[in-house]
């Protein structure tokens, strides 16, 4: 799919014009917060209509950017469904769809610095397959094989911008009163840093695209590309061009029922592998980072369609001591054991001991919540009309991430805030990408056995 965006003709990449942006992007951030405060007697809904219509020329400024401070913006988003204000998140949020492409010039300049003579024995499409954040991938073929190649090239300069657009960034939402007082942001800062020069890093990614390519080989349900070597650097990916179908297609909307709910299966499957097997997380569960080969012959009536996997530069390894305390808390919830749920989120220092007796009620009730999907049919907290007498339960038809994130921002709102622990914040965001491809699935599955399964 090619991206019909204006591209940028040009990348701010010192730390000068990068500063001014944000600043120019601070004061316009500025005014608004200044006009909200003049105007104290709005109601919630008024207040944040009106900071949605007048987010454009915010989210404009850092989406010129690329690099760092879009992908500040965008990894923020993930922790602020624990303590941003929903407005303040949903301009982050925002971010995910401001990243038009880089003009060819540019990318062509930068494929030459990184490949060298080596850039002759390609033949590079020049308009790209699709833009994100911190590069952009063009389709490409090897002129001595004819093998069809997906280059991933990074953005010149982004690597390099990390640390000054996070003081800046820190500064401008500080100004802004859109941290939370009380919350330990240095922490969360550091981790942001931290994934970002992972992302930053092809080389990492290589590593874990092998690792993955080479765990999953004999399992037919997914595809994970091929890598190229020769055209992989730093700063560029080298991976074998599959053309599958969107998971939000259409096409894949109009299959069987049957055939979705096993690619349901499927990808929570993977998942549950990635957590308990792998200890391996692939934590940016954005659509792009995925396509399904839709198998158009079956046999006997049996498809075998699959799931291409892309992208594995937001790969989490999960310490086996989280681990442990991890699955008590989910073994909790299925068991609807309060006061593991408890135990469970002590160990995981999401609770203190001197919370109070409010904040623990409201902890138990959300992690009860988030296993709904995996509840028994005579739960009394399952909505009824979700869950089939066989335990099946009807993602279609659920609001469930709305209902959590209602729930979860309670407890942000209403108790002293802490920062939670970082793997926590990101196997959240995977876990609600796992509910949202069920849902656009339009799954009805049961799963309570599968995810008990990975829980012995």
């Amino acid at each position: 799919m090619t991206d019909n965006r204006k591209p940028l003709d040009r990348i701010k990449s010192n730390g000068l014009s990068r500063g001014l942006s944000l600043l120019k992007a601070s004061i316009k951030a500025g005014s608004l917060a200044a006009k909200q405060l003049t105007n104290p007697n709005q109601t919630p809904e008024e207040k944040a209509a009106y900071i949605l219509r007048q987010v454009k020329g915010f989210t404009d400024e850092i989406g010129q950017l690329k690099g760092s401070a879009m992908k500040v913006g965008q990894l923020l988003s993930t922790y602020g469904e624990h303590f941003l204000p929903p407005e303040a998140n949903r301009v982050l949020k925002s971010l995910q769809q401001k990243s038009p492409p880089v003009a060819w010039p540019i990318i062509e300049k930068q494929i030459l610095n990184e490949l060298g003579s080596k850039a002759k024995e390609l033949e590079i499409d020049q308009v790209p397959m699709a833009s994100a954040s911190i590069g952009q991938v063009h389709k490409a073929q090897i002129k001595s094989t004819g093998q069809w190649i997906a280059l991933k090239v990074q953005y010149p300069g982004v690597d390099k911008a990390i640390d000054s657009d996070l003081k800046l960034l820190k500064l401008m939402l500080s100004t802004l009163n859109l941290l939370p007082k009380g919350a330990k942001m240095d922490q969360i800062f550091d981790e942001v840093r931290e994934m970002l020069q992972q992302e930053m890093d092809y080389r990492k990614e290589l590593g874990f695209t092998e690792y993955f390519l080479e765990a999953l080989k004999n399992d037919d349900r997914y595809v994970v590309p091929k890598t190229y070597n020769d055209f992989c650097t730093s700063r560029i990916m080298a991976t074998e061009f599959i053309d599958g179908t969107e998971v939000d297609s259409e096409e894949v909307a109009q299959i069987s029922i049957e055939r979705r709910n096993a690619l349901g299966r499927n990808y929570l499957e993977l998942y549950l592998n990635e957590l308990t097997k792998y200890k391996k997380v692939q934590t940016d569960p954005h659509f792009g980072n995925y396509r399904i080969l839709l198998d158009q012959k079956g046999l006997d009536g049996s498809f075998k369609d699959k799931i291409v996997l892309f992208d594995f530069g937001a790969i989490r390894t999960v310490p086996e001591k989280f681990l442990t305390s991890y699955k008590k808390l989910m073994q909790a919830g299925l068991s609807r054991d309060g006061s593991l749920i408890l135990e469970a989120g002590r160990d995981l220092n999401l609770l203190l001991d001197e919370d109070p007796e409010t904040l623990n009620q409201k902890y138990v009730d959300l992690c009860l919540l988030i296993t709904e999907p995996f509840s028994l049919p005579d739960w009394e907290s399952v909505p009824e009309n979700l869950m089939s007498e066989d335990g099946s339960y009807d993602w279609a038809n659920s609001d469930l991430p709305k209902r959590v994130a209602k729930k979860g921002s309670e407890i942000a709102f209403n108790f002293k805030l802490r920062s939670p622990p970082r793997e926590t914040v990101f196997l959240d965001r995977k876990l609600g990408g796992v509910f949202i491809f069920l849902k656009v699935l339009g799954c009805k599955l049961e799963t309570r056995s599968l995810l008990k399964k990975y829980l012995n």
